[in-house]
């Protein structure tokens, strides 16, 4: 009796394991099926290539497949509060390293010494306060698959429409070069006729290995920072390349912030490449 028991369990547990694993195998097809008829067809290569991506679906497109995730860099772009007044937030990767070169490229044969506003004609002039080289990119540039990608992203990530941006300025820092605390907001009547008052700025840095160049905000926090080699109250954002800062010369009250005086600080060794794009009221163009 006991043996005949235990040979009726014993039959009974490989019969359920035995569908177990046909269960399993029915299954795994319908999955394989169901991703073939998107398209989708995961290898584990391909999985482990991903940077801490994720098998998230949508509409049967692939995340990293999806056109719209790859111009906002989904994923890469880490945003990091640094300052609420004035409001400033550090963007990390906010740039590939193709895209950096690629504004430097552009730039390089057209480099200029830079102006400042002259708040009594609003038209540019020379200064000591600003004495690094740049240009603009044209209309036509703009129009370029990478720059509409970098300015798309922009928009998104200040929510500015597009065209409330002025064309992107490319600027070179050398060696002793600097731009010293000014504001981005205009305090003359003559630029404020095209597009209304500056908003916000969303400045990207293009190059490496530079020491001192870093943005000083001294209106930010209650410590002390590295200012072109000198301790100075404030805060200052280290220009690592690929990274973005966007800072609003707006309170939330719609009036001009004077916390958001900000600079470039003197460089020290290397080249301090950066990329800005300053954000209008209204229409631009």
């Amino acid at each position: 009796m006991a043996a005949s028991a235990t040979r009726f369990i014993f039959a009974l547990l490989t019969f359920v394991t035995v569908g177990m694993i046909i269960g399993a195998l029915i299954q795994l097809a319908f999955i394989w099926r169901l991703e073939d008829s998107h398209g989708i067809g995961y290898s584990l290569g391909r999985i482990q290539s991903l940077n801490r991506g994720s098998l998230e679906l949508a509409r049967g497109k692939s995340y990293w497949e999806d056109k719209e995730a790859a111009i906002l860099r989904l994923g890469y772009v880490k945003p990091e509060i640094i300052s609420w007044s004035p409001r400033v937030v550090l963007f990390h990767n906010f740039l590939s390293a193709e895209e950096c070169d690629y504004l430097r490229a552009i730039a390089r044969p057209r480099l200029h010494v830079s102006t400042v506003v002259d708040t009594r004609t609003g038209k540019g002039m020379k200064s000591s306060v600003r004495t690094s080289s740049g240009m603009f990119l044209t209309a036509e540039e703009r129009r370029y698959p990478m720059i509409q990608a970098i300015e798309k992203r922009i928009s998104v990530y200040s929510q500015v429409p597009v065209e409330n941006g002025e064309l992107i300025q490319v600027l070179r820092y050398e060696q002793n070069q600097l731009y010293r605390p000014h504001h981005d907001y205009f305090s003359d009547s003559f630029n404020l006729k095209r597009g209304g008052q500056r908003v916000a700025t969303m400045l990207m840095y293009l190059s490496d290995n530079v020491e001192g160049g870093e943005t000083y905000f001294p209106k930010a926090g209650s410590g002390e920072c590295s200012c072109g080699g000198k301790v100075v109250p404030g805060l200052c954002v280290k220009p690592l390349k690929g990274d973005a800062v966007l800072f609003w010369s707006m309170g939330l009250d719609g009036q001009s912030d004077p916390n958001s005086i900000h600079g470039g600080c003197e460089v020290l060794s290397g080249e301090k490449w950066s990329a800005t794009k300053w954000m209008r009221q209204q229409v631009t163009s």
